[in-house]
């Protein structure tokens, strides 16, 4: 099955769909539109009408994709649903109409558990991440279109899978490297050279020539034992290697047990190989059974906030600081109410004896949050405004002070899956709770899922134990240079907290880097993280360290904890660092 992606998230490339349509052959086509932040952003939507909640942009896209699917018979499949996968579905059939392109709309439901519990006051979306079981209850009885609602990103994969291969509940290893391949593909064009570490030497000083401009969209050849080859359409840019792959595996996970509503996948036992141009396998993968709960995602408006930047250019920067800190913290100990939180942060930016004004500069932020509008709009705003004729020399803001504005709140709960309904809602309009439908007969006569090992009900993250670790290099002469030199990195969010994957290309490198790259080493290369739990865990197969930092991202990306609010970049930050480094790596 030739499984490709064509969003990975709710604003990528909109012309990305009709590029994977027409780039080359193709049975399905997923699109990823949801995301921590996003589900928040489509709950604000739906407040203001409740016929919203889902990716606008999706319709756009499927004014012209929608025909050229029906042409080429690719089942279109997306979680743009969102908070109302029914009416996409509808906004769907009505286009189809419109357009004069007949197709088959299904749609998966169930996942929004929001009137449903009693959750924490303010809880403004609460939904249950799905496996693919709905989708290819959609898909079996002839959709064209499916559209759902919060699945997990790899579920758009294992759902199509599941409808075209057969396979059963249990057969682990198989849904277990559908889930690799999804969570390899979810991401787009981060899996054919978007976001890589070592850019330039994957694709030279004329990034143009190779198509870095431009990467293109990933799809996967999925065989039914569950390995693939993953790759793109000829002659659209980036590349897929090792490398690419190895980044995106490790991109927004934690440790080796990768859980799931489907299987749990064990991305210790991944394994990589160049098969050629832009072909990478990916196979060997084992799978455990699922948990047995499920996890939700609650969103919230967790109150105002607002940011003002004070720019401090050329001497005296500290002193500068000092100055301006002391006259708004007396400012808003004078005012009516002071905002529940206040932070500073400085960034210097500056360097000595610059030629261009904004190198002469550092950055000095402030933020302030609180659940009062007042407190932190004119409060704050005005308080710095008034500073303009009276405080340190050079003094200008990067914007003018604002009013302030909601921020959001990311949590994640978890809830017993046989709990949750999960409900295929098929082209003739029939509803399958897809729980209810009895485990297929495999051709042994054995019925699938019975007699599975007992899962702890509630996912953990334990350090992986370090006996999987290689033999230390001998001790030779080293040079004090950047991690990055050596190592590739790629970081993200989940909730509030950050995960960093590190990895090395050669089994030297790795044989340094396991007994290296240490949690105690990484507090020291990343102070934010020095009062925070980070947990440590070893993926030999890749050649790989995954850390999972709680709380760097306080109450997640919409919360904005700090400049960088997503992690996007704190693993560029880790190959920034400098440290003792064997010359024989470098």
């Amino acid at each position: 099955m030739r499984i490709g992606n064509a969003s990975g998230f709710y604003g990528d490339r909109f012309d990305a769909l009709r590029e994977m349509l027409t780039g080359g052959e193709l049975h399905v086509l997923t699109g990823d539109y949801l995301a921590e932040l996003t589900m928040l952003i489509l709950g604000r939507d739906r407040l203001k009408d409740p016929a919203r909640g889902y990716a606008k942009t999706y319709l756009r896209q499927l004014e012209e994709g929608l025909g050229l699917a029906a042409e080429r018979g690719v089942k279109l499949v997306a979680n743009a649903g969102g908070l109302n996968p029914a009416g996409l579905a509808e906004a769907v059939r009505e286009l189809a109409e419109r357009v004069g392109v007949p197709v088959r709309v299904a749609h998966v439901e169930g996942d929004d558990l929001l009137g449903a519990r009693a959750w924490p006051r303010g809880v403004l979306t609460a939904n249950a991440y799905l496996g693919g079981a709905g989708i290819a209850a959609c898909l079996r009885a002839g959709a064209d279109v499916v559209v759902t609602g919060r699945v997990t990103d790899a579920a758009l994969v294992t759902g199509p899978a599941v409808a075209r291969f057969g396979w059963a509940p249990d057969d682990h290893d198989r849904l277990a490297g559908a889930v690799v391949v999804g969570h390899v593909l979810e991401c787009g064009p981060q899996a054919t050279g978007g976001n890589y570490s070592f850019f330039g030497e994957l694709f030279g000083e004329a990034f143009g020539r190779n198509g870095l401009r431009r990467p293109g969209f990933p799809l996967a050849e999925l065989h039914a034992d569950g390995s693939a080859v993953i790759t793109k359409h000829p002659g659209t840019g980036g590349a897929v290697t090792i490398g690419t792959v190895t980044e995106q595996l490790l991109y927004e996970t934690a440790g080796p047990r990768y859980l799931g509503p489907d299987v749990t996948a064990r991305l210790d036992t991944v394994r990589l190989t160049q098969e050629g141009p832009d072909r990478v396998r990916v196979d060997g993968v084992r799978g455990e059974p699922p948990p047995a709960t499920l996890k939700v995602g609650l969103t919230r408006l967790g109150g105002w906030r607002n940011e003002v930047g004070f720019v401090l250019t050329g001497l005296d920067i500290d002193a500068k600081a000092r100055l301006v800190k002391s006259q708004l913290e007396a400012a808003l100990d004078a005012s009516k109410r002071r905002p529940a939180e206040v932070r500073w942060t400085l960034a210097r930016t500056d360097r000595a004896d610059a030629p261009v004004q904004e190198e002469a500069s550092a950055l000095l932020r402030l933020v302030v949050r609180d659940e009062d509008q007042d407190a932190v709009g004119r409060a704050v705003s005005g308080a710095a405004v008034e500073l303009a004729l009276a405080s340190y020399p050079g003094f200008h803001v990067t914007a003018p002070p604002g009013k302030g504005e909601p921020y959001g709140v990311f949590e994640a709960a978890y809830t017993d899956a046989a709990g949750v309904p999960h409900v295929a809602v098929l082209p003739d309009g029939g509803r399958v709770d897809v729980r209810a439908v009895p485990p297929p007969v495999r051709a042994d006569g054995a019925c699938a899922g019975v007699g599975a090992a007992p899962v702890s009900p509630v996912p953990v993250s334990a350090p992986t134990p370090d006996a999987q670790l290689p033999p230390p290099i001998p001790r030779g002469p080293r040079r004090r240079a950047p991690l990055g030199l050596v190592a590739g990195a790629r970081s993200g969010d989940k909730g509030g907290s950050a995960n960093v994957g590190v990895w090395v290309r050669t089994d030297l490198a790795w044989r340094w880097l396991a007994h290296e790259l240490t949690v105690e080493r990484i507090l020291e290369l990343l102070p934010e993280a020095r009062e925070l739990s980070v947990t440590r865990h070893v993926l030999p197969n890749l050649r790989a360290l995954n850390f999972v930092v709680d709380g760097l991202l306080g109450e997640g990306v919409a919360y904005r904890a700090r400049f960088d609010p997503q992690a996007k970049a704190v693993g560029e930050w880790l190959r920034s660092r400098h440290l003792d480094i064997p010359e024989v790596l470098l």
